[in-house]
C-alpha cells in the first residue's frame, strides 16, 4: 500500500516546477523561433521579388508553401522535444507516426493524389497567386495554391476550394498580353470607308492615351453583314487583365466619334400597322 507520508513532497514539487519551467521555456522558444522563421521567410521572398528573380504572384505562392512547411517541421520538433522531456522515446513517436501515415495512405488515396498534383502545379509553374485562370467550369483569380487544394475567387466574390486532383486542365489568362476585340455596327446607308476612317482616328488617339495598350488598336475591316447593320471589327493587344477596360474605352470613344461625324449606329425599329390608316406608324 502506498504510504503518502514517506513521499518527499518538497522534492516532488521541485521536480514538477522544474519540468513546468522547462515546458514553458520550450513553448516560449517555439514562439520566438516561429516568429523569427516567418520573418526570415518573408524577408527572403521580398528580396527575391525586388531583384526580379521571381514574379510577385510566384513569390506569394511559394511564401505560403514555405511558411506551411516550416510550421509543420517546427511543430514536429516541439512535440519530439516534449516527448523527450517526459522520458518518452522519440523513436516510438516516429514509428507511431509512420504507422498512422501508412494507415492514412491506404484510406486516403485521394489525398495522395491531391498532394502529387499540387506538387507538379507548383513545380511546373502552371498557376500562381493573382493569376486569372479557368479550371473546368470555374474561372476567377487564384488566391492560394497549396499541396492539397487550390483556392480561386470568382468575379462574383465566391471563393472556390478545388481539390488538386480535380484540376485536369488549366487555362491561364495571365501569361502574356491579351486580345481586346470590339465589333461595332454601322447602317447600310453609311459610307463604309468614311466610318473606317473615323475608327482609325479613334484608334490612333487611344494608342497615345492608353498605356495599357501594347499593340494596335487596328481596324480589321468588315466582319459580318447583319440584318440591319454592317459589322466592323477592331482588334488590339493589352496588358494582362486590362483588355476589358480597353474594350470599354474603345466603345465609348467610337460612340462619341460616330455621333460627332453623324454616323448612325443602327438600333432595332418596329413597324406597327393600324387598320384604317393609310400610312404605317414606325417606332
Amino acid at each position: 500500500m502506498l504510504d503518502f507520508i514517506d513521499i518527499d513532497w518538497g522534492q516532488l514539487l521541485v521536480a514538477a516546477g522544474i519540468i513546468a519551467a522547462q515546458v514553458i521555456g520550450i513553448l516560449i522558444a517555439f514562439v520566438i523561433v516561429r516568429a523569427i522563421g516567418k520573418k526570415l521567410i518573408n524577408r527572403s521572398f521580398d528580396r527575391l521579388t525586388k531583384k526580379g528573380d521571381i514574379t510577385n504572384g510566384r513569390a506569394l505562392t511559394l511564401r505560403a508553401l514555405a511558411d506551411n512547411v516550416f510550421s509543420y517541421v517546427l511543430i514536429f520538433i516541439l512535440v519530439a522535444t516534449l516527448f523527450g522531456l517526459f522520458g518518452l522515446s522519440v523513436a516510438s513517436l516516429i514509428a507511431g507516426a509512420g504507422i498512422v501515415g501508412l494507415a492514412i495512405g491506404f484510406g486516403a488515396q485521394g489525398l495522395v493524389s491531391d498532394v502529387v498534383t499540387g506538387f507538379f502545379l507548383l513545380l511546373e509553374k502552371q498557376i500562381d497567386v493573382n493569376d486569372y485562370v479557368t479550371v473546368g467550369a470555374i474561372d476567377g483569380v487564384v488566391e492560394s495554391v497549396g499541396l492539397r487544394t487550390t483556392q480561386i475567387r470568382s468575379f462574383d466574390g465566391t471563393l472556390n476550394f478545388i481539390p488538386n486532383r480535380d484540376i485536369t486542365t488549366v487555362s491561364n489568362h495571365s501569361r502574356g498580353n491579351m486580345r481586346a476585340l470590339v465589333d461595332i455596327g454601322v447602317s447600310y446607308d453609311e459610307n463604309i470607308d468614311e466610318a473606317m476612317t473615323v475608327l482609325k482616328t479613334v484608334c490612333a488617339k487611344m494608342t497615345k492615351d492608353n498605356p495599357a495598350i501594347v499593340e494596335g488598336p487596328d481596324v480589321i475591316g468588315v466582319q459580318a453583314f447583319g440584318e440591319s447593320d454592317v459589322t466592323l471589327r477592331i482588334i488590339a493587344k493589352a496588358q494582362s487583365g486590362e483588355q476589358w477596360g480597353v474594350e470599354r474605352e474603345l466603345r465609348k470613344a467610337i460612340k462619341e466619334a460616330f455621333d460627332a461625324n453623324g454616323i448612325e449606329i443602327p438600333f432595332p425599329h418596329q413597324v406597327t400597322i393600324h387598320k384604317g390608316l393609310e400610312n404605317p406608324v414606325q417606332s
